[in-house]
């Protein structure tokens, strides 16, 4: 358990820095301290690294411009940038599983999961905030309609391209910490970007979303112009974070797939 001390305390430490600058909420700090640690658990200072990397881009990136995005898609979803408790165990939930799992059954495929878990976490959070500034308006994946930017499953030239390099800038660092070959991690690039179509095609299609009668706008929120939203189309049960989840979870099983198939 000694081993753990440090990891921990990087965790919270971690944790009080994201709450200080109004990128995590108390229990958003919380649920980040919880994931830190399981992963830590099982992948150690490594897997705290990725972790560390998917957070501070991420955070960094969704205050990037935020005056812009605050104006043009805030009231399409229903976060802001400040993650809460529920937005950090959607996207930490899946590698704080594999944490666990990986200290009581070691094995190639959980770390494959692990970092493909990462990547497409990372992917989707690059799409999201640097897609919505493109100057031109995304599409829906599938009808290829054009949409208003912040529209679920709406992908754009430059969201797509940024979801890629979200995907290799973790999968480059996994390679240079840990002794992965190029055959895999050029492998998880991909499965970590196929994570964030998944997610884009869940969005389109299962993800809830409603209606303002008052300014008629899609929107992931309940409320809106003060007044409640109707449902539009989706699942009530299926919101963001939930496709978030999916979409990572997609990436951890078809990475640990590759990873039977590959290496045992």
């Amino acid at each position: 358990m000694s081993e753990l001390i440090l990891p921990s305390i990087l965790s919270v430490i971690v944790a009080v820095i994201g709450y200080k600058l109004k990128s995590l909420t108390k229990l958003g700090g919380f649920a980040t301290t919880l994931v830190g640690i399981s992963v830590a658990i099982g992948f150690g200072y490594g897997g705290l690294m990725l972790l560390g990397a998917f957070f501070a881009s991420s955070s960094l990136w969704s205050k990037y411009k935020s005056d812009y995005k605050e104006k043009h898609i805030s009231g399409k979803i229903e976060k802001g940038e400040q993650r809460d408790g529920v937005q950090v165990m959607a996207n930490g939930g899946v590698p704080a599983i594999l944490g666990i799992a990986m200290a009581v059954f070691p094995s190639p495929m959980l770390f494959s999961a692990f970092i493909a878990s990462i990547a497409a976490a990372n992917a989707d959070t690059w799409a999201s905030e640097i897609g919505s500034l493109s100057k031109k308006r995304p599409f829906l994946i599938t009808s290829l309609k054009q949409v208003d930017p912040g529209t679920s499953g709406a992908v754009s030239s430059l969201g797509t391209i940024a979801a890629l390099f979200g995907s290799i800038f973790i999968c480059l660092l996994s390679y240079l910490y840990w002794d992965v070959t190029i055959y895999i991690t050029v492998l998880l690039v991909f499965v970590g970007f196929a994570g964030n179509i998944m997610d884009t095609l869940l969005g389109a299609t299962v993800q809830v979303s409603f209606k303002c009668n008052v300014c008629n706008v899609e929107t992931e929120k309940t409320i809106h112009c003060d007044c409640r939203t109707v449902q539009h189309k989706g699942y009530p049960a299926i919101n963001n974070d939930l496709v978030n989840f999916l979409s990572i979870l997609f990436s951890a099983i078809i990475a640990g797939l590759i990873s039977f198939l590959f290496l045992m």
